[in-house]
């Protein structure tokens, strides 16, 4: 029988481990010709916008969709999740916690692959509730023991670091300015929903990697189109999603400044079909805009990590 999964009960069981071990699997899949992904459906009415977003992982087991309201009152997510053999519905799963996970999941995952193994500073644009699982990702992906925050919500800041820090146990502090947050560090996350780009593309030092997070529409950039070019190396989750939502890649591509064939998706690296960095001097860039296989592949463990504790509710549904 079918489980229904509360937001309380991902939070109980989830973990950023798990999300990372998901998400990297789900890339993998999809790099091996094992995955479908479809990008993301909207329908629009003047109050609200229904998101969906479908996908199937067959060696992993699972097909199924998340879907979402967005709406002035707040979102609402929930993943559905069926057999992909039999079709049978597995579990009903809300997921705005896991969608929070899974998107920093990623950026774990492409700092895992991309940047500098030794890199210990980073600068993270962004203190709402996706930076959240931003900074944790990070900080269980490489030796970091300095992340700076910084946010125009000042206010905000201050409790979001210390609550990090004592989280990841990561030296997590504000930072006064977006120069600030961007000199001296090994990786930039930005996890915003900026119109206009975040910093000047002359703050990056040699060798760094850039986490872009927020940039999913057109009228959405955090980098600008001179920091693009100073990148070797432009991965995206999928190029059929960034073709159609990296706000921060249109642009260029629009003008012929960086050609569709030049993006790499980041489960080529992961399979060792691209090599991915190529020095320690070179700037990387991962543009991240979700996958519905990065959704079940991590809600397919808490799923199973549920069933081991009896968490849920039996839905009437065969």
């Amino acid at each position: 029988m079918a489980l229904f999964l509360t937001e309380n009960d991902v939070k109980t069981v989830l973990t950023v481990e798990m999300a990372m071990a998901g998400v990297e699997s789900a890339h993998r899949d999809l790099a091996l010709g094992q995955a479908i992904d479809t990008p993301r459906a909207r329908s629009r009415l003047p109050q609200t916008v229904l998101h969906i977003l479908q996908g199937a992982l067959p060696a992993q087991g699972v097909i199924g969709y998340k879907a979402y309201t967005s709406n002035r009152s707040g979102n609402r997510f929930l993943v559905h999740l069926f057999d992909a053999a039999s079709g049978s519905l597995l579990a009903v799963i809300e997921a705005d916690y896991l969608g929070m996970m899974r998107t920093g999941a990623a950026s774990g995952v492409a700092a895992k692959w991309l940047a500098r193994p030794d890199s210990t500073v980073a600068g993270v644009f962004g203190a709402g509730w996706q930076a959240e699982g931003h900074v944790r990702a990070i900080c269980a992906a490489l030796p970091l023991q300095r992340v700076k925050v910084f946010s125009r919500r000042s206010e905000r800041l201050a409790a979001f670091c210390t609550r990090l820090a004592a989280e990841t146990g990561v030296d997590i502090v504000p930072a006064t300015s977006a120069k600030e947050t961007v000199r001296g560090s090994d990786l930039i996350g930005t996890v915003t929903t900026a119109a206009q780009p975040l910093f000047d593309a002359e703050w990056l030092e040699e060798g760094a990697h850039i986490n872009a997070a927020g940039s999913n529409a057109l009228i959405r950039q955090e980098l600008s189109e001179a920091a693009v070019r100073r990148c070797s190396l432009v991965a995206v989750d999928a190029v059929p999603t960034a073709l159609a939502e990296a706000g921060d890649l249109l642009p260029l591509l629009e003008k012929g400044r960086l050609q569709a064939r030049q993006l790499v998706e980041l489960g080529e690296v992961i399979v060792g079909r691209h090599s991915g960095r190529q020095s320690g001097s070179e700037i990387t860039l991962f543009e991240s805009q979700g996958m519905a296989i990065q959704d079940l592949a991590v809600a397919l463990r808490v799923l199973e990590a549920a069933k081991a504790r009896g968490l849920g509710h039996a839905l009437p549904i065969q």
